[in-house]
């Protein structure tokens, strides 16, 4: 054996307490904000409560402070990986993913969470492309564009591999997200089965007669399948024992209530973003307490490491804050038409195309609208409802598309519903192509009956 001695260079940068906590500031909501600085308040003396300012909104435009000039310091925040250095010496921690904080609203970054324990980062890439193309059901949208984004992070990933990956989420511990359709979402969750004739009889009765079993006609199921009535039965409650999509609610309880961060109004002729200056309390550092400490004799380290906690505390909040406001400006200018004439005119919209806009990394973005909430004249909805996946071929998105459909079926005479390859044809003739399934899809999604199951019979003259 023999021992030798190298010289590596390598290149690293090491996260602060204090750029760690600016980063925790940024990921939270109205509620741990304020549980956040109540706990400060009662632990630190060098702060206090700014009540000078009226509590209420401020506005996105209420003026440059120095806090909006170092609010670029998060785009200068380097990817994970360099963070933690591994992108020079072959480790996969991110240093961002330790930070401690409450579940995410988003689905995606809990399952995301979940896999960074286990799967490698390219492979973590290609996940992230797949569920960026899911609804909130966790159904595929866009295979294509899926596709074609895990190749653009994994140039060198072949599209069989990026198919084994979302095989991999298919049947993974969310067994059925990233599935195609409903069909294939049931059948990831049946493989999960013990291997019964009901089972088998169950597999049959979604891959060959979905729509009989939509329609819950055991006796034409039977017929169909060459089977009794009771292997029917039994089947369909095999069936109906799985979930509806593979997307699970966070751990944490949900009391129901939703305090939104950011609100905004349509005043003299133009969207105004503004905070929610209620949600939590202001906070300033107590200047009496400063000034005491400039003058004070001895020695007044720990003092002065807490004022200069507080000062920290009160740059990472003004950051925070007008990293969201900045943000949600974007996202209203982007989703004006929405915010005006509802679903069907939303716009796709993408975390990179918002990032490009305020200067920042998708990163930054994806933190700050994560669990947030916006208030508008057409409800009270999470950020990212305002991003949505470009249909291929088209300038339109999804969300509008199923909107359209919606508005279509209740428009529709009672007596003779639309048929699935009818809304196609209508939504081709406004220039929108959409296959039939992917109509029967966002029918599904929207909890619509088939047409046949739809309609009523006409009531005589």
């Amino acid at each position: 054996m023999k021992t030798s001695v190298r010289a590596q260079l390598s290149q690293s940068v090491n996260l602060t307490p204090q750029l760690l906590q600016s980063i925790r500031l940024l990921q939270l909501t109205a509620p741990q904000l304020e549980l956040e600085l109540r706990q400060a308040l009662d632990h630190n003396p060098m702060l206090e409560t700014d009540e000078d300012n009226e509590i209420g909104e401020t506005d996105a435009d209420d003026g440059a402070t120095d806090a909006e000039l170092e609010a670029a310091a998060w785009d200068e925040l380097p990817e994970p990986a360099y963070l933690s250095g591994s992108a020079l010496t072959g480790g996969d921690d991110d240093a961002c993913a330790r930070i401690e904080a409450g579940s995410s609203s988003d689905w995606r970054v809990r399952l995301l969470q979940e896999l960074a324990f286990d799967w490698d980062t390219d492979d973590l890439r290609i996940a992230q492309a797949w569920l960026d193309h899911c609804d909130e059901l966790g159904f595929l949208e866009d295979a294509d564009a899926a596709v074609a984004d895990a190749r653009a992070s994994v140039p060198e990933a072949s599209v069989a591999h990026i198919e084994s990956v979302r095989q991999r989420l298919l049947h993974g511990d969310w067994t059925g997200v990233a599935a195609a359709s409903a069909s294939e979402c049931l059948l990831a969750q049946l493989a999960t089965q013990p291997a019964t004739a009901e089972r088998a009889l169950a597999e049959r009765m979604i891959g060959e007669q979905i729509d009989t079993l939509a329609a819950h006609d055991h006796a034409a199921l039977a017929r169909a399948l060459r089977t009794g009535a009771n292997e029917v039965a039994a089947a369909t409650a095999l069936i109906l024992s799985l979930r509806p999509s593979a997307i699970e609610e966070p751990a944490h309880g949900d009391d129901g209530h939703i305090i939104p961060d950011v609100s905004v109004r349509f005043v003299g002729g133009e969207w105004r973003v503004a905070l929610n200056g209620r949600a939590a309390p202001r906070v300033r550092i107590a200047s009496h307490c400063e000034q005491a400490l400039a003058h004070a004799p001895g020695d007044q380290s720990v003092l002065r490491g807490l004022l200069e906690e507080a000062r920290w505390l009160v740059r990472g909040i003004a950051m925070r804050n007008d990293t969201l406001l900045r943000t949600v400006q974007v996202l209203v200018e982007r989703q004006r038409e929405f915010l005006e004439r509802g679903e069907e005119a939303i716009a796709p919209l993408t975390l990179r195309e918002v990032a490009d806009a305020i200067g920042m990394h998708e990163s930054t973005v994806s933190r700050i609208t994560s669990g947030k909430y916006i208030q508008t004249p057409r409800g009270t909805f999470e950020l990212k409802r305002l991003f949505a996946v470009r249909l291929e071929g088209a300038s339109i998105s999804g969300a509008a598309v199923k909107a359209v459909v919606k508005r279509l079926i209740d428009a529709e005479p009672a007596h003779a519903p639309l048929a699935d390859d009818v809304i196609a044809g209508l939504l081709a003739r406004r220039g929108i192509r959409i296959a039939r399934r992917t109509v029967a899809k966002y029918r599904d999604q929207l909890s619509i009956p088939s047409a046949r199951q739809r309609c009523k019979p006409a009531l005589a003259a």
